[in-house]
């Protein structure tokens, strides 16, 4: 008995093909630049076919890469391709994307491409399906079912069992009994779509005033089928979704696909909906939390263009489509977008690239956005455009401040007498609270009365995190999680633990000894069931099945409730007490998000802001809703300081088992460091999360003048470092947006 290769179907024996040629082939391998391989006799490939190769002792996927081979190679003397696959090739407009990302992240071009081919039981075809087609022959006995059936099927198409059945809105046992009487053949047909096709004209919505002129501005870019970016900027509830639609729809028209990026894709089942009413089909779509054949299907139709929408998370923007002809960017200001593993880039940034190298227009959306973007926009660099007044006319939500001095909570509590009277008042009209504290678990720390002994990670600088629906705690930078204890571990005290500080659970505690006959639900990332019991628990929320909602930023994350008439900020300081220069910026972002999910339906709102600062810049731009102000203020500080969109930043984070390997080849870094006008660097530095995952870590800091080339600098900078020996590893962040 012989055994085949694998590969035998393909090419035949490998060992029996002469190679006649090479290409270069980039592997999904930190690898600076991509390996040469020949090409087997009569095996063709070209710039972006995916092929699988020897690496080693195995086999990987890698792509046909751009560039001629040295010619002066023999072919002989090189391992031969062992596999195209029978999909489409990556595009050239594509190539140059992961080209640049990789060049401008100083990472390797295989890990970039690596982000491209996550989806390998996606490069072969999708195995036919068994369909039926009719035979000509008439069943025995005509019944009002068949009749139906039979009107569909003869027009001589090939239909699947079920959705023949389906469109003749019968059971599939009648189309059975058919079949048994040779009223169809068999045959094979190509897999359905994932989703069908969006109908562009399914249900489009009628705008007016502010809605329409910003649509039509959107409409007039995208008909130019050119490179722009428009910058959509407006209140929450203003109807920027639904403009942002007619662009997306427009788009279609022309034959040409969609992608939409959302920071939280996984939690946004309302955007779907939303999306399946305007168009009549949901998009397809792409996120962590999907099966893996679901994510192979989206892989491959997107590369055939079978896919004309794909809804999903920063990685969608690898994805190989056939032709992409825009790209909205929602909220863009969130930090969800920015990648802080592997390959460290913003995702809302590679959108503007993606759109310049494939020339197309993109859309970045946000009632809040981000400093640079606004820039942008007031320079003139994006189009902006503004919506200034809420959809259908719903009023913003009255906003105070709570001076949390003047009117402290009861001892022991965290919530002020006024918010709790505003909470009363609320459940009693039938209408519904939000609290938003932007804090897991049930305490931040626990510690014991009798020796001070506080619960912290064994592997990060991280107190431990109580959870009491878990009855765990948690660190929730690794993930390391103990039973609740019942004693100190220091002095084994037994009932001598505190809880220190509230989290989200903490919170429903307090609410449920105030309001005990309310529908209380508690939002937050890390509860029980996962995206599922979250999807679940918000369509509950807008169905008014809760009175009080406890969450975390999740609710901040466009939700639309329509009996939300009061949001409570529970802790609106909380953004601010740290170094990060954008804190200011971040904390206004999110506290006006969550304070724009009340009133969106019309309901009169309010919404109450507790604060031990009540004159910070943030809490009176929030209350006064002069945003114009507050980014006025902001944008001047970051020019004195020439911080970004002013000047440029890049992070290098240096990390090791040991805390002294880590030091050392920090300061040997700073030593290698060339001297650049108009570059400085700072540190190193302890991280502020020093230890993380049992791995130490210090930090240097670029700073250079808007015009510097960062990235030649970094470059000529490891060049003259010393090479990464042990454990150490350095990992450069170009543009941080985290600075722990």
């Amino acid at each position: 008995m012989s055994l085949k290769s694998p590969t035998d179907d393909l090419f035949g024996p490998v060992s029996t093909l002469k190679p006649v040629a090479t290409v270069p082939v980039l592997v999904p391998m930190p690898a600076p630049r991509p390996y040469s391989y020949a090409v087997p006799e009569g095996v063709d490939v070209e710039p972006g076919s995916i092929v699988q190769v020897p690496l080693g002792p195995r086999q990987v996927i890698g792509v046909v890469w751009d560039g001629e081979e040295d010619g002066a190679v023999d072919p002989k003397k090189l391992r031969p391709l062992t596999k195209v696959f029978d999909c489409p090739p990556l595009k050239s407009v594509h190539r140059r994307f992961l080209d640049w990302v990789a060049a401008y992240t100083l990472t390797p071009p295989g890990l970039v491409a690596r982000m491209a081919l996550r989806a390998p039981a996606g490069f072969d075809p999708e195995p036919m399906v068994e369909g039926l087609r009719f035979s000509g022959t008439r069943p025995e006995k005509i019944t009002p079912a068949r009749s139906r059936v039979l009107e569909l099927a003869n027009d001589g198409l090939a239909w699947t069992r079920s959705g023949l059945a389906h469109a003749a809105g019968v059971s599939t046992s009648v189309v059975d009994g058919m079949i048994a009487q040779g009223v169809f053949e068999t045959v094979f047909i190509p897999p359905p779509p994932l989703v069908p096709p969006p109908d562009p004209d399914h249900a489009p919505a009628r705008l007016e005033g502010a809605q329409r002129e910003a649509a039509d501005e959107l409409l007039e870019e995208v008909r130019a089928r050119r490179f722009s970016v428009a910058l959509m900027d407006g209140i929450t509830g203003s109807g920027k979704t639904e403009v942002y639609f007619e662009a997306i729809a427009e788009t279609l028209r022309q034959g040409r696909q969609v992608l939409i990026l959302l920071p939280e894709i996984a939690l946004t089942a309302a955007f779907l909906e939303r999306f399946q009413d305007r168009f009549g089909a949901k998009p397809a779509e792409w996120h962590s939390d999907l099966a893996p054949k679901t994510r192979e299907r989206v892989w491959r139709q997107a590369a055939s263009g079978d896919v004309h929408v794909v809804a999903g998370a920063r990685s969608a923007l690898f994805l190989p489509f056939q032709e992409l002809g825009l790209i909205i960017v929602d909220e863009e200001h969130d930090p969800a977008y920015k990648q802080e593993d592997r390959v460290f880039y913003n995702a809302r940034d590679m959108a503007v690239v993606r759109g310049h190298i494939g020339n197309f227009p993109v859309v970045l959306v946000s009632a809040t956005p981000s400093v640079e973007s606004h820039v942008n926009g007031l320079s003139g660099r994006y189009r902006a455009i503004h919506l200034p007044v809420r959809f259908g006319e719903a009023a913003l939500p009255d906003l105070h401040l709570v001076d949390m001095r003047r009117h402290p909570p009861e001892r022991g509590g965290f919530l002020s007498p006024i918010l709790l009277r505003g909470i009363q008042k609320t459940v009693a009209k039938g209408e519904q609270a939000l609290l938003f504290l932007n804090r897991r678990g049930y305490a931040p720390l626990t510690l014991c009365r009798v020796c001070g002994h506080r619960f912290q990670c064994p592997q990060c600088s991280s107190w431990l995190v109580e959870h009491r629906f878990k009855g765990q705690i948690q660190c929730h930078q690794c993930g390391y999680a103990e039973k609740t204890p019942e004693a100190c571990p220091e002095c084994g005290t037994f009932d001598h633990l505190v809880a220190c500080g509230p989290g989200v659970e903490r919170i429903a505690e307090e609410v449920e000894r105030h309001f005990p006959d309310a529908r209380t639900i508690v939002l937050s990332s890390d509860l029980m069931g996962g995206v599922r019991r979250l999807r679940l628990e918000l369509e509950a929320i807008a169905k008014g099945e809760a009175d009080i909602v406890i969450g975390t930023q999740l609710v901040a994350k466009g939700h639309n409730f329509p009996l939300m008439s009061l949001v409570g900020i529970v802790d609106a300081d909380i953004g601010l007490a740290n170094g990060d220069p954008r804190a200011a910026e971040r904390t206004f972002q999110l506290l006006s998000q969550v304070t724009g999910r009340a009133g969106r339906s019309g309901l009169k709102s309010h919404g109450l802001l507790q604060t031990y600062q009540p004159q910070h810049p943030v809490m009176q731009a929030i209350v006064s809703g002069d945003a114009h102000a507050f980014y006025e203020r902001e944008i001047t500080e970051r020019e004195r300081a020439l911080l970004p969109p002013f000047g440029r930043l890049a992070s290098i984070i240096i990390s090791a088992d040991s805390r002294a390997d880590a030091e050392a080849h920090a300061r040997a870094l700073r030593l290698a460091a060339p001297s650049v006008k108009g570059i400085a660097i700072l540190g190193p530095a302890e991280a502020p999360l020093a230890l993380i995952r049992g791995r130490h870590r210090f930090r240097l800091l670029v700073h250079g003048a808007k015009a510097s080339d960062m990235q030649a600098y970094l470059r000529a900078l490891l060049a003259n470092a010393p090479k990464e020996r042990g454990s150490v590893h350095v990992q450069l962040d170009i543009d941080p947006q985290s600075f722990l």
